[in-house]
């Protein structure tokens, strides 16, 4: 699976498309009130990544048991500093509503968060190389 995300900002302008597999999507992120840059800054979409991943999986991992969940709530939670320091202190609640007994819910909970891709890499850390190309 090939996943991408890209940007394009100018002047009151902020054009984001994320894509799997080449099927793109476009999601609507307003520009700073100063009209360039993101009104949404990157910890903050980090954090959507975990909460979203972690929802997405839980329906996922509750399909292959034949459970049925009925709702998911993440909240995400970090601590960022100065610029480019990294963060610190991830975490995060959730809360599943099925018909499911309690142990059957909280196993599941317990499962997708030992299988959940976006935590795994984080608590795996990764090399990110830059891929630079200047215009002419």
């Amino acid at each position: 699976m090939h996943i991408s995300a890209s940007i394009i900002n100018s002047l009151n302008r902020n054009v984001v498309t994320v894509a799997t597999n080449g099927a793109e999507k476009h999601l609507q992120i307003t520009p700073r009130e100063t009209g360039y840059g993101s009104s949404i800054n990157g910890g903050e979409m980090l954090l959507v990544a975990l909460a979203t991943c972690y929802c997405n999986d839980i329906y996922r991992e509750a399909a292959k048991r034949n459970m049925t969940v009925e709702s998911v709530e993440v909240a995400c939670f970090a601590d960022f500093g100065g610029p480019g320091e990294s963060g610190s202190n991830f975490r995060y609640e959730v809360q599943v509503t099925s018909n499911a007994s309690k142990a059957e819910i909280d196993e599941l909970i317990r499962h997708t968060d030992q299988i959940a891709e976006i935590h795994n890499t984080l608590r795996k850390g990764v090399k990110v190389d830059l891929i630079y190309s200047q215009n002419p």
